[in-house]
């Protein structure tokens, strides 16, 4: 579908049918085909994040789904308007989000959209609404707006360059940036080598791969160091039980162990870092189906391309209080430079990180990381 195609009185309705979901779902392929940078995602992994029976958020919070509708009768736009009431309970706030942001380039769609959104938001007693997040901020989030030059990694958002204009012109404005890093996974310098290794004397750290023979137990000690490590950021939501349990299956089918480091002092978790490979570069060839007539041709096409991933994606890092400032942070990551070299990487990209967290930032610069692209999120009040 070309996206520069006006939608003359665009009509927008809540998805309802079969049919309605199955347009919803099919809209990105169709609005993106022929862009070099877009990355079909799986449909599967689509329906099971919209799927109110599966995804765990569900349990607790509450979406509705949009098309918009050309004159002609074309889908030409989707949203979801969405209530996360654990959001606003740990934030003492009334904020609404829309996310799953789709739509042809015309400003009349775009706004019809987020009208759409805000309408549904406002009986709930909601007073700002902010995304694309879809649906937590532990999802994906937040819309590119620099470095569309360069590939989207695993598990982040794309969108073309058209999409601020259309959130702008719909009264949306910036509410933060979240910054993502490049770096050659070319190994640290001899001081930062040095310096590293007199941090992990001194905080009596041993640093560890992951064990995922201990499935569940490495899960539970990954959790307790993200939620303590996070609770103070932006945004923050702690994920329920089940909202990271269902993350922590997910990823396991596509995790290097080696990639995911957890420090210990006196036995107890204090930092952890996870890159995952990019499942990006190999995407592409299963062109969101894994399988076709009933047999598994994306499948085979993806298990093939795999073997051919050579970039991770740093998607974890933190460190609980008590051991910040420390080095701990450079520890990790030099950490992880020796494990992405090891494991035949060349490049990885770091974040997102809060474009206000200049401690975090400072480090990755320091360490080699340059910043590749931004991803906002909008903010409008209701």
């Amino acid at each position: 579908m070309p996206s520069h195609l006006p939608a003359a009185a665009p009509v927008t309705r809540p998805v309802r049918t079969r049919r309605d979901l199955r347009q919803f779902v099919e809209l990105p392929y169709e609005l993106h085909r022929g862009d070099a940078a877009f990355v079909p995602p799986l449909r599967v992994e689509c329906r099971r994040l919209l799927d109110r029976g599966r995804n765990p958020f569900f349990a607790y919070g509450e979406a509705e789904l949009f098309l918009a509708h050309g004159g002609d009768g074309r889908v030409v736009g989707r949203i979801a308007a969405v209530h996360n009431p654990r959001h606003n309970d740990v934030h003492d706030a009334r904020d609404g989000f829309f996310g799953q942001f789709e739509c042809v380039d015309d400003p009349a769609v775009a706004r019809a959209l987020v009208e759409a959104a805000a309408a549904w938001l406002r009986p709930r007693g909601l007073t700002t609404m902010m995304g694309p997040v879809n649906f937590t901020t532990n999802d994906e989030c937040g819309l590119l707006v620099h470095g569309f030059d360069l590939p989207p990694r695993v598990l982040m958002p794309y969108n073309p360059p058209y999409y601020p204009a259309l959130l702008e012109a719909g009264g949306l404005t910036k509410a933060k940036d979240l910054l993502a890093f490049e770096r050659d996974a070319g190994p640290c310098g001899e001081r930062v080598v040095r310096i590293c290794d007199v941090v992990e004397r001194r905080n009596g750290l041993r640093v560890r791969s992951l064990d995922l023979s201990d499935f569940d137990a490495e899960v539970a000690r990954v959790k307790r160091v993200y939620h303590r490590a996070w609770q103070d950021n932006w945004g923050f939501t702690p994920m329920t039980d089940a909202e990271f349990a269902a993350l922590a299956r997910r990823l396991r089918r596509i995790v290097d162990p080696s990639l995911g480091l957890l420090a210990e002092s006196g036995g107890e978790p204090v930092a952890v870092v996870l890159a995952l490979p990019d499942l990006n570069q190999a995407l592409p060839v299963a062109q969101g189906r894994l399988t076709r007539f009933g047999l598994p041709f994306g499948a085979v096409r993806l298990a093939r391309a795999v073997r051919r991933i050579d970039h991770a994606r740093l998607v974890l890092a933190g460190v609980v209080e008590e051991f910040r400032g420390r080095g701990v942070e450079a520890v990790l990551f030099h950490r992880l430079q020796e494990a992405g070299v090891a494991g035949g990487y060349r490049g990885v990209e770091l974040g997102w990180t809060l474009e206000d967290n200049e401690p975090v930032n400072r480090i990755i610069a320091t360490l080699g990381g340059t910043h590749a692209k931004t991803y906002r999120i909008y903010r409008r009040s209701l």
